[in-house]
């Protein structure tokens, strides 16, 4: 089979190698319809973070069961399936709280899912059936169901773990496609006013769509005074979709006294002063994102009855062989996110 490969930092190729089998009771091998590329895909992609050279990448799929381990009862062969990022097993004590992105019996992310084929460890209550098959839906439909394998839970997990509610206002921190589908899980939680901090007109554009009511294009200091212009005494709720420890310490400043911040980007922090926490009574919560328990409780359907549409962040795609050019685009801010196109 094909499949993607980091070289080293800037390089991606394709390269032929076995099909994977089943190697576990709870073992589903996945014939992938559609991956995409992640912006923590980035860290690794710019060598700011370390990756093994000749490793698989990819974390994010759609795709047809082609086969299952002896374990595995609620899918089967033909079965059409969001393949998550994560590995929930549906009754250690994190799942059954909600948490499935920390489960305790399939620890790690599943990884190599930019690939014709792929082996998901947690098949039996991890993976998330989809009605029908992929000849069922269109296009833009495809895209929106490959956005619940991360991005649109992740987005909707910030908006999730910062509490949101009805007629909250909130702010979100990061124009990616996490944030961007974070102004969507807010506006699904019921927030009245959504500002989105933004520099970028495409993304923008794609947030007012989405649901945000308010854009700040400020940076630093003068988008926090901006925001505080806009609030008064600051959000009720702060998504952060960056990881970066500026955008932490830029989210808290932004909170109202009691509010809560919502993180779930993979962190790159060196330290973090919690005093400033302390101080306002802020709560700063937050993680890798629950994406099957979202999808099986609210995201699934929202998409399936066209309440949500949060497949519009993949503005470019690609087929597999062009793998090196999805990341690029990406890395350039070309594309918002990245579709890869595996099969139909």
């Amino acid at each position: 089979m094909k499949a993607a490969i980091f070289n080293e930092p800037g390089n991606m190729s394709v390269t032929d190698m076995a099909k994977p089998k089943i190697q576990a009771p709870h073992d589903a091998i996945i014939r992938v319809v559609r991956a995409c590329v992640c912006g923590s895909d980035l860290w690794w992609y710019r060598g700011i973070s370390d990756k093994t050279k000749g490793s698989q990448t990819g974390h994010e799929a759609i795709g047809i069961v082609e086969e299952v381990g002896s374990a595995v009862k609620n899918v089967q062969k033909g079965d059409f399936v969001i393949v998550p990022f994560t590995n929930g097993c549906g009754h250690c004590a994190a799942c059954k709280a909600g948490f499935d992105g920390d489960c305790a019996t399939f620890t790690g992310g599943a990884l190599g899912f930019q690939a014709e084929y792929l082996r998901y460890v947690s098949a039996d209550w991890g993976l998330v059936k989809i009605p029908g098959q992929p000849g069922d839906y269109s296009a833009d439909m495809l895209k929106s169901f490959t956005t619940l394998a991360d991005v649109m839970a992740t987005g909707y997990h910030a908006a999730f773990t910062a509490e949101v509610k009805p007629g909250d206002t909130v702010v979100v921190v990061g124009d990616g496609a996490v944030g961007l589908c974070g102004v969507i899980g807010a506006k699904l939680l019921g927030a009245e006013r959504i500002i989105m901090m933004s520099r970028h007109k495409d993304r923008q554009e794609l947030a007012i769509e989405f649901g945000a009511t308010d854009i700040v294009a400020e940076r630093g200091n003068a988008g926090i005074q901006r925001v505080m212009a806009l609030t008064g005494e600051g959000a009720d709720a702060v998504l952060e979709c960056i990881g970066s420890q500026l955008a932490v310490e830029t989210a808290v400043q932004l909170a109202r006294p009691g509010a809560v911040v919502g993180r779930v980007r993979v962190p790159h922090i060196d330290e973090l002063d919690t005093n400033k926490l302390f101080w306002k009574n802020i709560g700063l919560r937050g993680g890798r994102a629950a994406v099957s328990t979202h999808d099986r409780s609210v995201l699934l359907d929202a998409v399936l009855e066209g309440r949500i549409n949060p497949g519009k962040v993949f503005n470019m795609a690609f087929e597999l062989d062009d793998v090196q050019a999805a990341y690029a685009a990406m890395d350039e801010r070309k594309a918002i996110k990245s579709l890869l196109v595996i099969s139909e």
